[in-house]
């Protein structure tokens, strides 16, 4: 059977072909792997040895992975066991979500669940990518780690078989593909993201009957691997926090300098958003405490998923107050919130040491945290009367002021800019960028002696 092509079929297909290419070699990595042509001289030497010295020490090779450990796993978003909601349509943009409404520039409905594929994304436009792994610095692992354990936390049939999450994985890494890739280092070198925390990875596979989460982080040789995730353990040291995403994510840096112009603008007086769901940790003593004073206090209800999806519900009332409180809830001791509320220019009010200062040491400097925030120990709301309300009205408009021009400060380094953005933006460094630094920095003190590291490097 013979096919034909109209002449408007072969335009488009011509016009597509055309825009790859262009595509393709608009990217800085990726231009720099096309062989040069002849004619462009000195000039041409100058940029590519250029590109060479700023890329020193931060050369990064993403491994190829087959497509179960990562795009296959998007495929079965209309049957993720989690909730009973369709996630297939906040895989748009990447991962960033669909926008919340047509016109919206920066807003999305990011769901956590695919800061995996977004951050995969992201480092496919790094501008210091090489195909040679023996030039690399660090080794990029593109496993979706947290949704290919969906199965494993959410489907009966397969709980008690948790213990056998990522051993597919392993065995590629470490015996069939390419063993020296990982035996150089012994997995040193290597790292990758969970968009949940690292509690639901972390169970002991001796243990029975199973408890919750599975067993990745026990497996031997992912000791050696640096894990990023949205919420790491007070101890292992191959563990680190990254921000949970929000819902802002500009493209451009007059979209983000309008922002924070936005979030800068003084609010009135209380009320004091409370994000109701956290009831973990004293969290319902201070949401008690709350309900009684409606005068000062609005509980913003994000049970059940109610905010993740929709940041109008939240962002509002977080634009009109001065303090947020910040109670554990989204996981063990950390939530989402206290990213949107750094983003809205809103003070966030820890109860827990572990909350933030022990968690996103590279993004939200712990010796700066008495200068954005305001830390009230649950042990005294819970057991010794204290109350949240009384406390924060103590706080001078001074302070006040002082510490919301720190929190505008620190809110580029904890949002994740869209990819693809705009030259200007690049040049301010996102949460991606931080996190990126960190863990060049953490594999370059690790790999002259392949041992753990003993002290902290997160202040180096």
């Amino acid at each position: 059977m013979k096919v034909r092509f109209s002449s408007s079929s072969i335009a488009v297909f011509s016009f597509l072909i055309c825009s790859f290419l262009v595509a393709l070699t608009a990217s800085p990595a990726l231009a720099r792997s096309i062989p040069k042509k002849n004619g462009l001289g000195s000039k041409g030497n100058e940029n590519e040895k250029k590109a060479d010295e700023e890329c020193e020490g931060r050369w990064i090779h993403i491994r190829e992975l087959p497509a179960q450990f990562n795009t296959e796993l998007l495929s079965s978003c209309k049957s993720f066991p989690i909730f009973t909601d369709d996630f297939c349509p906040f895989l748009a943009n990447h991962g960033l979500g669909p926008r919340t409404h047509n016109r919206s520039l920066s807003w999305y409905r990011t769901d956590s669940h695919y800061l995996e594929p977004f951050f995969h994304r992201r480092l496919n436009e790094y501008p210091c990518l090489t195909a040679d792994h023996a030039r690399a610095n660090a080794i990029f692992v593109p496993y979706y780690t947290s949704l290919d354990a969906l199965p494993y936390l959410y489907s009966p049939h397969l709980y008690n078989d948790s213990a056998q999450h990522g051993l597919n994985l392993h065995r590629f890494l470490v015996d069939d593909d390419n063993p020296q890739i990982w035996a150089r280092r012994s997995g040193h070198d290597h790292f990758l993201v969970i968009a949940r925390p690292a509690w639901d990875f972390s169970q002991d596979p001796a243990s029975y009957p199973p408890s919750w989460g599975t067993s990745f982080l026990h497996l031997p040789a992912f000791l050696n691997l640096t894990v990023l995730t949205v919420e790491s353990r007070p101890d292992p040291w191959q563990e680190h926090a990254i921000p949970h995403p929000t819902s802002f994510h500009p493209a451009t840096l007059d979209r983000l300098e309008s922002w924070i112009d936005r979030a800068s603008r003084s609010p009135p007086p209380p009320p004091l958003p409370f994000p109701r769901g956290g009831g973990r940790g004293g969290g319902a003593r201070i949401r008690a405490e709350c309900e009684n004073r409606t005068d000062v206090c609005q509980i913003v209800d994000c049970s059940d998923g109610a905010c993740s999806h929709d940041p109008i519900r939240y962002m509002v009332p977080m634009l009109r107050s001065r303090f947020c409180l910040q109670p554990p809830g989204d996981t063990p001791h950390t939530r989402r919130s206290t990213f949107d509320a750094i983003i809205a220019g809103c003070i966030p009010v820890f109860f827990e040491e572990i909350s933030a200062r022990l968690q996103y040491r590279w993004h939200l400097p712990p010796d700066d945290y008495e200068k954005f925030s305001v830390f009230i120990p649950k042990e005294e709301v819970v057991f010794g009367g204290v109350h949240v309300a009384d406390v924060l009205e103590g706080v001078s408009d001074k302070d006040v002021r002082r510490m919301r021009r720190k929190v505008l400060e620190l809110a580029p380094r904890v949002m994740y800019r869209r990819h693809g953005s705009s030259a200007g933006l690049r040049s301010r460094k996102d949460a991606f960028d931080v996190a990126i630094d960190g863990v060049l920095r953490r594999i370059k003190l690790r790999s002259g002696s392949g041992e753990p590291l003993l002290f902290d490097d997160d202040k180096l």
